[in-house]
C-alpha cells in the first residue's frame, strides 16, 4: 500500500467502466505508479483521469487514452512496439510491461533524459530509447509489430506505416491542430485498413513527416 493506493483503485474502476478491459492493460495500469511521471508541484492530480502539463509544452496523457490506446494494439507480449513521443516516459513503461521491447522516440533530449531515469528506476530493461524525429520512425529497428504515435499528426507519416510488420498495427491520432480521430490502421498486403475510434485532443507531432519544425508551438 502507499498513499495514492486508494486514488489508483478509483481511477482503475473507473477506467472499467469506460471500456477498458483488456486485463494484461488493466494490470500495467495498476504497476505503473503515474505518480513518478508527474511534476512534483502536481503530484496530487497524478490519478485524476486528465492530461497533466510534464514542461517543454507537452503532456502526460489522461489514463483513459493511455488505456484505448494500448488495449487497441492487441498486445500479447512478444511484440517489438514502435512508441512516437516518449514524453514522461508514463505511456513507455505500459508499454514495457505488455510486449517483448519498446523502441520509443522523443524529438524533446530534456523528456527523454527524464523519462530515462524514471524508466530506469522502474527497472523497465526492454526499452531502448532514442531522441530525433519521431515522424521518421526508427528505421534500424524495424519493422514493428505494433506503432503507437503519442502525439496528433496532419496525416499518417508515410515512414511510420512503412516501418510496420504486415498484420501490424498502427495506433495514431490524425487531424487538426486543436482535436483529431484516433485511428487504427492495419497493414494488410492490399494496404491499409484503417478504423476510425474516437474523438481526441494530442500535442502537436512535429517533424519532417509530420507538422512543420517551424511551427513547433
Amino acid at each position: 500500500m502507499d498513499e495514492f493506493s486508494g486514488q489508483r483503485e478509483r481511477l482503475l474502476a473507473t477506467l472499467r467502466s469506460q471500456g477498458i478491459t483488456d486485463d494484461r492493460v488493466l494490470a500495467a495500469l495498476a504497476s505503473v505508479p503515474r505518480e513518478r511521471f508527474v511534476p512534483v508541484a502536481i503530484r496530487a492530480k497524478a490519478y485524476e483521469n486528465v492530461a497533466l502539463p510534464i514542461g517543454q509544452g507537452q503532456t502526460i496523457s489522461q489514463p483513459l487514452i493511455v488505456g484505448m490506446m494500448s488495449q487497441l494494439l492487441r498486445l500479447s507480449g512478444n511484440e517489438k512496439v514502435l512508441e512516437i513521443g516518449t514524453g514522461s516516459g508514463y505511456q513507455t513503461a505500459i508499454l514495457a510491461r505488455l510486449c517483448r521491447k519498446v523502441v520509443s522516440v522523443e524529438r524533446i533530449a530534456e523528456l527523454s533524459q527524464r523519462a530515462a531515469i524514471h524508466l530506469a528506476e522502474l527497472g523497465c530493461e526492454n526499452v531502448e530509447l532514442h531522441t530525433g524525429d519521431g515522424t521518421l520512425g526508427w528505421k534500424a529497428g524495424a519493422p514493428y509489430d505494433a506503432i503507437i504515435v503519442t502525439a496528433g499528426a496532419p496525416d499518417v507519416p508515410s515512414p511510420l506505416y512503412n516501418q510496420l510488420k504486415i498484420g501490424g498495427r498502427l495506433v495514431i491520432p490524425v487531424g487538426g491542430e486543436d482535436s483529431q480521430e484516433l485511428q487504427v490502421i492495419m497493414k494488410r498486403e492490399s494496404g491499409p485498413d484503417i478504423t476510425d475510434v474516437c474523438d481526441c485532443r494530442f500535442v502537436k507531432l512535429i517533424g519532417n513527416a509530420g507538422w512543420n519544425p517551424d511551427d513547433s508551438n
